[in-house]
């Protein structure tokens, strides 16, 4: 539901079947509409049994088209998940052309069914001519799209293509999630912990295990005001909260009644799986394991690693350039009502490319535009604070590669970390 796999193939399914049973119907309470019809297209206009057989026959061809797509998205899935990473599953089933497709034969099929019924012998003969040839239309429709179909999923599983196109989803949703860009004088954003409970504080529990998918704050900060309490969120966006633990703390005189508690809970959004709703770092990790797997031993293929790099430079560039979105409420002007975690900048770098670094000590070219990352973010960077973490993960890189590679091939990585420790 939430990523639209079951509503717009139904919705699209729904539509095109009640377009056929509206058409056949409209055809038998107005059959002048048939003169509108050459002979060219449809010559026997007067044979329920040939309706009835190019309707069935489309309905069976139809399903079993379905079949093939659901083999090929099966496939698909299976591929990607093995070669790449299992977590970027999601962003298959989120492929707007595989919902189409699956809507598309699925309506034709439905479309069949509803306009069956039209095409009798009894108490008349009557051969709904106008909805069949909109059957057949369909059916070349479908023809054309299964074919564009297969080159569409050709390319999903090209690695440069899914790379890019998780970085695109990702850089939308940080346009989305912070509301303004930063001036240049502000700083970078920086994270904000999530609140330790303390004995002064009342919990509330989560009443599910899972992942926070995402967090109500209009709702939270309605409730803070409504009930005069002061509410501390433990988890972020991202983390996974066991059933049982804490989801927030409340400070306040107003008692915690089952009714305060279940409007607290419903402002979190708790799933089995991450998604990029509100996660950011999500969209992060999807592109580092792709990097994670090009780099081992096992593939060995540092351009799908560089390629991963590339991509990685261009979120943390896009997530700098926005102003942190707003973590504490206060209402009145100060007085304190909520606190909602935030990943800030530095959260964000770690995530992006610790686990490169360290795993691509050995790799000259990897670690080589690793460095150019480096670069290219910390031109972006107004203040001297963040540019210095870059320039802590180029001097740890360097460091670890000295102690596997030649001497003659670190010249090159010294000069590029001399460059980048001139923009402190």
């Amino acid at each position: 539901m939430r990523v639209g796999f079951m509503v717009r193939p139904l919705l699209i399914a729904l539509l095109i079947g009640a377009s056929g049973m509206y058409l056949s119907f409209l055809e038998q309470a107005f059959p002048a509409i048939q003169n509108w019809i050459p002979t060219l297209f449809f010559p026997i206009t007067h044979d329920p049994a040939v309706a009835q057989m190019i309707l069935s026959n489309i309905a069976t061809a139809m399903m079993t088209v379905v079949s093939i797509v659901f083999a090929i998205l099966l496939m698909t899935l299976t591929l990607a998940s093995t070669q790449f990473s299992p977590r970027i599953i999601i962003s298959f089933v989120r492929d707007r052309i595989t919902q189409q497709t699956l809507g598309i034969f699925l309506g034709t099929f439905l479309y069949c069914l509803g306009a069956l019924p039209a095409a009798r012998n009894v108490p008349a003969a009557f051969c709904p001519v106008v909805t069949v040839l909109g059957a057949m239309v369909l059916a070349f429709a479908c023809v054309t799209w299964l074919l564009f179909f297969i080159i569409h999923i050709s390319r999903a599983v090209s690695v440069t293509h899914l790379v890019s196109r998780i970085a695109r989803e990702t850089e939308d949703i940080i346009v989305k999630t912070l509301p303004e860009l930063r001036d240049a004088n502000d700083e970078v954003q920086k994270t904000t912990p999530p609140t330790h409970l303390t004995d002064g504080e009342t919990p509330v529990l989560s009443d599910a295990s899972g992942y926070v998918l995402s967090i109500d704050s209009n709702r939270l900060l309605s409730l803070a005001k409504n009930n005069d309490i002061i509410i501390l969120v433990a988890r972020r966006v991202g983390h996974f909260v066991p059933a049982g633990i804490p989801l927030l703390g409340i400070k306040g005189k107003s008692k915690l009644t089952p009714e305060l508690v279940r409007s607290l809970r419903k402002a979190f959004d708790i799933g089995a799986t991450r998604t990029l709703e509100q996660d950011i770092e999500f969209g992060v990790l999807q592109i580092v394991d792709i990097a994670l797997k090009a780099v081992s031993p096992a593939s060995n293929d540092p351009s799908t690693a560089i390629n991963c790099i590339d991509q990685l430079s261009s979120i943390l560039i896009r997530f700098a350039a926005y102003k942190a979105p707003q973590t504490e409420f206060y209402y009145p002007e100060g007085t304190l009502r909520l606190r909602i975690p935030w990943l800030g900048f530095d959260r964000i770098l770690e995530s992006a490319f610790e686990q490169i670094r360290l795993y691509a000590q050995a790799d000259v070219a990897v670690s080589l535009r690793l460095l150019r990352a480096f670069s290219d973010i910390a031109s972006t960077l107004p203040d001297k604070e963040s540019r210095k973490l870059i320039i802590e993960q180029g001097i740890r890189l360097v460091a670890g590669c000295s102690e596997k590679l030649a001497e003659e091939v670190l010249k090159e990585m010294h000069s590029r970390l001399a460059a980048l420790e001139k923009m402190a």
